[in-house]
């Protein structure tokens, strides 16, 4: 009966909590770009979560907190994903780069170092993901940055 009655609030605690942090991105935040043209897509809250929980699952390992663990000196912040040849800060971008891994500087495939679904044999964590999975990464991937101060910086 104790124990019962101590989870009842933790489990009321966990589920206020859980839903505060859902609200706090609004549409602005989960609009991000879409293509290099300038167009833009307002991303659901349910593709944000699929995305961050995809994320943990293949890709946190080596991007503690938005950084890369291979190449310190690249951030996953938008402005270094706008550095890259061609640009990752739009979702096109990131989907074509999470198909075919390229180098910062667009010269080198990388699919060998880099998780890709053109390399899900070296990386069976990306073989059954989907275009609506690459979707909801990238979704993530540019979403976060606007809401964490802590994401994206490098180890500069």
């Amino acid at each position: 009966m104790k124990k019962m009655i101590l989870a009842a609030p933790m489990l009321a605690l966990h589920m206020f909590a859980g839903g505060v942090g859902a609200l706090e991105i609004d549409d602005n935040a989960r609009t991000v770009a879409s293509n290099d043209a300038g167009d833009t897509v307002t991303i659901s809250m349910q593709a944000y979560l699929k995305g961050k929980k995809l994320f943990s699952y293949a890709c946190a390992s080596c991007h503690v907190q938005g950084r890369t663990a291979t190449h310190p000196n690249v951030g996953l912040d938008l402005e270094t994903l706008a550095l890259a040849v061609p640009p990752r800060n739009t979702m096109q971008g990131l989907m074509d780069f999470l198909k075919a891994p390229r180098s910062f500087d667009g010269e080198d495939d990388i699919s060998e170092e880099h998780p890709g679904v053109n390399s899900a044999d070296i990386f069976p964590e990306m073989r059954n993901f989907t275009e609506d999975d690459l979707h909801a990464i990238a979704a993530y991937l540019l979403i976060q940055p606007k809401i964490s101060k802590t994401w994206g910086g490098g180890y500069r």
